[in-house]
């Protein structure tokens, strides 16, 4: 058996040079979008050494995982760098050849108010930095390594399906509309060293329709804890804080036992609403547990040594039943008269 790991840091940093150069020649939007698969897709360089990481000893898997995955995200952030570049390029050039009458006059509008997701988004964060943690975002469009395979998703896992996940064309290249924010974790235990307290809001999106309870697009809180010791009491006594700043002091939680990939042992997490019109109530209000080790060995995280735990919500979901909301659809409509209930907090 050698003692040297097959997949070398000098061979992934050739591969991100090689990215980096094909990504850099890109003089436009369109030529940027036709490097995009032999960059980030299965047939590139940093691929085929993805590809390898299943066949490695035991020994050699969490270096070059975590080698990998750092790889990858240099590749996709280097990517979304030169695009946002590109397109501000585009847009600059576009305004150039428009001619503006600055004489006209101007349109008289009315006040008008921030929306009641934005708000309760930044009520939340400020609940966990207040307790120490940090506020991580990440790309809307993401791989499908960071959204599916570094959380311990089986290739056949039903949410993979067309019918639940928006897969952007070609669906060759990988890429798709996440349907949570926890790559955002993977990215965060990635560029990250331990131990990591990270709050993760933001968009996302899934194959369902719209109706007064569902939309395809919507928002999610995650947050994950990584350090030494941490156990389940840990976990329950964040929510249980969460929960309170919330819903008021009188509110409560409780744990079922549940099932998802990147936690073991997981919960479904119900909230006990004191102040909810028509009465206190359970409300199921999101997913938890401890991070499964096999999420903590594709970051490069010792599972032997550290611990974590994980939890999600809807903001949508939050709001419906912290403010007696009925309807999803008075949340997607943009009509001003909805948001001036909340307070014209600009």
């Amino acid at each position: 058996m050698s003692n040297q790991n097959p997949i070398s840091a000098s061979a992934v940093q050739q591969a991100v040079e090689q990215a980096s150069e094909a990504i850099n020649a890109a003089t436009d939007l369109a030529t940027l979008k036709g490097v995009r698969g032999t960059v980030m897709g299965d047939q590139s360089t940093i691929g085929a050494l993805n590809s390898q990481l299943g066949k490695l000893e035991p020994e050699f898997k969490a270096e070059a995982g975590k080698l990998v995955g750092q790889a990858r995200a240099a590749i996709s952030q280097a990517y979304a760098t030169k695009e946002a570049q590109l397109a501000e390029a585009e847009e600059r050039a576009k305004l150039a050849a428009e001619a503006v009458d600055v004489t006209a006059a101007p349109l008289t509008a009315r006040i008008g108010a921030r929306h009641p997701l934005a708000l309760l988004q930044e009520t939340i964060s400020d609940v966990f930095v207040g307790m120490g943690w940090e506020i991580a975002e990440g790309p809307e469009v993401e791989n499908e390594w960071f959204n599916f395979d570094a959380l311990n998703f089986d290739q056949d896992h039903p949410a993979r399906a067309m019918q639940d996940t928006f897969f952007v064309e070609p669906v060759e290249s990988h890429l798709v509309l996440r349907t949570h924010t926890s790559p955002v974790q993977v990215r965060s235990m990635l560029d990250r060293e331990v131990p990591i307290y990270v709050l993760c809001p933001g968009r996302v999106f899934r194959t369902d329709e719209l109706d007064a309870t569902h939309t395809p697009v919507f928002h999610q809180v995650e947050g994950l804890a990584i350090d030494k010791g941490l156990t389940m009491a840990d976990l329950r006594g964040t929510l249980e804080h969460f929960a309170r700043s919330m819903f008021g002091p009188e509110a409560q939680i409780r744990l079922r036992p549940s099932f998802f990939p990147f936690t073991e042992p997981s919960a479904e997490l119900d909230v006990w609403h004191p102040g909810a019109k028509g009465g206190a109530r359970w409300v199921e209000w999101g997913g938890c547990g401890m991070v499964n080790p096999n999420v903590l060995l594709a970051a490069g995280i010792d599972p032997e040594e550290y611990s974590g735990f994980a939890f999600g919500m809807g903001i949508e979901r939050t709001l419906m039943f912290r403010n007696d909301v009925k309807d999803m659809h008075d949340m997607v409509e943009a009509d001003v008269r909805f948001s001036e209930q909340f307070g014209l907090v600009l």
